[in-house]
């Protein structure tokens, strides 16, 4: 019997290589297509539950095979109805996910990474580090989770996926891109492309190869200033990336892609809550087709960052709406179990 150690994750092989498996152990290659029907359609989390496969053929997938699922390690429920998933990865990691209720919608809220290297001041997740990316079947497993509990809590279908939970989705692209695939896909969870959102603090050479590569999902963008000083005082990525490259990437990606980009955008007291720093974020909403969302501040007991002024707020939204961009003031869901936005730190 081959260890566990040295089982591979039967998720990590493609249609193609279970075919050539099943061949090669004198079974027919349509069992194939029945077994990723059952990772990805129905996901399975053990083999027993592949019930139109013989025993002899789960007890021969069992010998060679692991499927490494998630695990949701512990769950917190808002006052909101908002749900916070602790979800222990099968190296005894953790991540958290979230399910956000709206009238009409359920949101999942995903992380693609382990930690995060971007050191955004204002974010709890950058203070724990990058430690890994997630694979493909990690990021798929937390959608299946919050579909689960959506039906289960809500008796409501899972409408929404946003890439905002920690870390930078476009700094593990090629594993949030097969997830993503597999969530879009009809022999997966059949989601429509325009229900995704891939949220980046703004890492202008992979805007420009997701523009390139014709993908589907929608994109938004964590500003917080259009003002270079202020955005590299909160986001070292602004140093190495300052808002001329950035406007420069999101021309690319509307000139290949037609689809408007959104804004999510904090107004901390003291930081960027005059009148400048909304004249500023204005002439850079009219670089393209975009909307703003201006989010309430979370605190991360941090007294540099405090909420701005509902008048801030105001003055904000109409100089926007004003000049033709779109502008909802986003009241943030889950604060009572640090599940809302820039909260996500494993606590």
């Amino acid at each position: 019997m081959v260890q566990d150690l040295e089982k591979r994750d039967i998720r990590k092989l493609k249609l193609d290589e279970l075919k050539a498996f099943f061949v090669e152990h004198g079974e027919k290659p349509f069992r194939a297509q029945q077994v990723y029907e059952w990772l990805w359609q129905k996901s399975a989390k053990d083999f027993d539950q592949m019930t139109n496969l013989s025993l002899p053929v789960r007890e021969m997938l069992r010998t060679h095979f692991v499927i490494n699922h998630i695990r949701v390690d512990k769950m917190q429920r808002s006052e909101d109805g908002t749900i916070k998933n602790a979800v222990m990865l099968h190296d005894g990691m953790i991540v958290e996910s979230v399910l956000i209720p709206t009238e009409k919608r359920i949101t999942a809220c995903v992380s693609s990474q382990v930690g995060c290297s971007l050191a955004c001041k204002f974010c709890a997740t950058a203070r724990l580090k990058r430690m890994r990316n997630l694979n493909p079947d990690e990021i798929y497993d937390q959608v299946v989770a919050i579909k689960e509990q959506a039906e289960l809590f809500f008796n409501r279908p899972l409408t929404n996926i946003v890439f905002m939970g920690m870390g930078e989705p476009l700094l593990n692209y090629n594993n949030v891109l097969e997830a993503i695939n597999k969530i879009t896909d009809p022999k997966g969870l059949a989601m429509a492309s325009k229900r995704i959102t891939v949220s980046t603090v703004g890492v202008a050479k992979m805007i420009k190869k997701i523009a390139d590569d014709g993908v589907k999902f929608n994109l938004a963008v964590s500003l917080h200033s259009a003002i270079d000083k202020t955005r590299s005082s909160i986001m070292p990525i602004n140093d190495s990336t300052p808002l001329e490259e950035l406007g420069d990437a999101l021309r690319h990606w509307y000139a290949k892609t037609k689809k408007k980009v959104t804004y999510e955008y904090v107004v901390w007291k003291g930081i960027n809550d005059k009148e400048e720093d909304a004249r500023a974020l204005l002439k850079f909403a009219k670089i393209i087709p975009s909307k703003v969302n201006l989010i309430e501040y979370n605190s991360i007991d941090d007294p540099t960052f405090q909420q701005a002024s509902q008048e801030s707020l105001r003055m904000y939204q109409e100089i926007l709406e004003s000049n033709g961009i779109t502008a909802r003031v986003r009241i943030s869901r889950g604060k009572d179990i640090d599940a809302a936005c820039g909260q996500l730190a494993n606590k």
